[in-house]
């Protein structure tokens, strides 16, 4: 009896590149908002995660998309998908002020 057998989807998290310091390992920054159980309030909580980067193309400040893994260190269990946005892409969408004090004699 041939049984087609699915694997489940495995777990994905979207968060902010911190640290690419160490090879082919980034940590990132997972942040998501609970509602306080008792007083109602959003809070946010932060997770910091290590994840695998193969080829070494996410940078400091990158959105990326990180999927759960097996266990590929003591610390690693997740692995880079994708880069969702580009942390030089989001600079550069950003106008840049006028240097000074904000007092313009006129």
């Amino acid at each position: 009896m041939a049984r087609a057998e699915r694997r489940a989807q495995a777990k994905k998290e979207i968060g902010v590149v911190t640290s690419t310091r160490r090879m082919k390992t980034i940590t990132v920054r997972v942040e998501r908002r609970v509602k306080h159980p008792k007083y109602g309030k959003y809070v946010r909580r932060r997770m910091t995660l290590q994840a695998h980067d193969e080829h070494g193309t996410a940078r400091d400040g990158d959105r990326v998309e990180i999927a759960f893994t097996r266990p590929l260190s003591r610390t690693k269990r997740w692995r880079l998908v994708r880069v969702v946005r580009s942390a030089s892409a989001s600079a550069a969408a950003v106008p840049e002020e006028p240097a000074g004090d904000g007092l313009e004699e006129g």
